[in-house]
């Protein structure tokens, strides 16, 4: 290994949206290569020219390329040099880092100024010393799936923030339908068919207080699809709720109604994008990891999306040593809090890892403690074990529990079994 090293060149690639600088050592720490180019085609193929000159004049067999994972910019060229052909022949291992980890690693040099190429040094001396963890660059199946899972997370957000706009707009038209306790509501969701249909097919909260009885409940069976199993019940908390609401200026219920209608379109066609998505997900995971996937999907309430989101993410888990370093990738991990005697209670989660890991993770132990009992017990332990934050904690907690699970099975290509866990044939 120690041979391997010593015949290795490392390449460190300052990117930005508009230039590549490089800085190329080898194993002892001399500076074999310093060059800038655009970072376009032309430019890569100028790096890649170069990179192998290097190479072939300093007899080195093996290079480690490292570049700052700089949003989308750094793609094209990771890409581009973990799959060309040439330079395949030297056994090539592309990091995109994490920017984070390299600032922490600038700290060592004492008062060493802020440059491109000094960046571009920095982070070829972190590779040289053997400082990367994370998973090399995949390719472009892996990067297809992953921006069909990450695009789906954006979805998701997508509707999240559109609700929590729509909830001003909601109380000033029904306060009570926004603010009334769960026990207290006519409608589990506001979201809902029945609440959408409520709030934007009555025009005004005296429509609602003043119609017959039986119209609302007919009404609510109607938009309901007759799935209440008291209709009657949820008629006469529906009209309590916009009796006891704040009233309007008459004037002020059209455009609200307008802006609530607005908002419901928009939530309605991003979760007709994101079915699509799905469909699309299911697709290209067919053909990657099929092993892994496998065993991932093997796990009650763990699908294709979830398999496939994760499986974006990991890539192999073969980049992992242990579930601890899995869970740290992810960032599902809680800093200490200790000084002498002295333990905390609240500890916060570092959240410092893989954002896109870390949901479909969580997502994944939501839908898991439903089909599991063993998962269903630990959650609902660790629920009342606190009494804030219980199912964001809870749930946390829970994830932690599946990554030990997901680790071993992947590592055993092994499937879940109640029983026993079975080697996938």
């Amino acid at each position: 290994m120690k041979n391997n090293l010593i015949s290795t060149l490392f390449v460190g690639i300052d990117v930005s949206s508009k230039t590549n600088v490089l800085c190329a050592l080898d194993f002892k720490g001399n500076k074999l290569l310093n060059l800038k180019a655009l970072n376009n085609q032309p430019g890569a193929e100028s790096i890649l020219e170069s990179i192998l000159k290097c190479l072939d004049s300093n007899s080195l067999k093996y290079v480690v390329i490292a570049l700052e994972s700089t949003s989308f910019y750094s793609t094209h060229i990771a890409n581009y040099l973990s799959s060309n052909e040439i330079l395949l022949a030297y056994k090539p291992f592309v990091y995109c880092l994490n920017p984070k980890t390299v600032a922490n690693y600038r700290k060592s040099f004492v008062d060493m100024d802020k440059t491109d190429p000094l960046d571009a040094y920095i982070i070829a001396d972190f590779a040289r010393c053997g400082r990367i963890t994370s998973a090399p660059w995949r390719g472009s199946q892996f990067l297809a799936l992953q921006r069909l899972t990450r695009h789906r997370l954006h979805l998701v957000e997508s509707i999240t923030r559109e609700k929590a706009y729509m909830v001003s707009n909601i109380y000033l038209k029904f306060s009570e339908l926004a603010t009334l306790d769960k026990g207290e509501k006519p409608f589990s969701d506001t979201y809902g068919a029945t609440s959408a249909a409520v709030l934007t097919e009555f025009l005004s909260l005296d429509d609602i207080t003043y119609s017959p009885i039986e119209d609302l409940v007919a009404f609510v069976r109607d938009k309901g699809k007759n799935r209440f199993s008291n209709p009657l019940k949820t008629a006469k908390l529906l009209q309590k709720a916009a009796r006891d609401s704040y009233r309007l200026d008459r004037m002020l219920y059209e455009p609200l109604n307008v802006s609530i209608a607005s908002s419901f379109n928009v939530i309605k066609a991003l979760e007709d994008e994101i079915k699509v998505i799905d469909k699309s997900i299911d697709k290209a995971i067919k053909g990657i990891n099929t092993t892994e996937y496998q065993s991932l999907t093997s796990i009650p309430g763990i699908g294709s999306v979830l398999a496939s989101g994760i499986l974006a993410e990991i890539g192999t888990i073969t980049s992992f040593r242990s579930h601890d370093a899995l869970a740290k990738y992810a960032g599902l991990t809680w800093r200490v809090n200790q000084s002498g005697n002295y333990s905390s209670d609240n500890t916060r989660m570092t959240k410092t890892g893989n954002k896109y890991l870390r949901y479909y993770l969580i997502e994944a132990a939501n839908s898991v403690k439903n089909h599991l009992p063993e998962y269903k017990e630990f959650y609902q332990k660790k629920y009342s074990e606190v009494t804030t934050h219980q199912h964001k904690r809870a749930l946390a907690l829970t994830s932690r529990k599946l990554v030990r699970l997901i680790f071993s099975l992947l590592t055993k290509n092994q499937i879940y079994s109640k029983d026993k866990v079975g080697e996938i044939q």
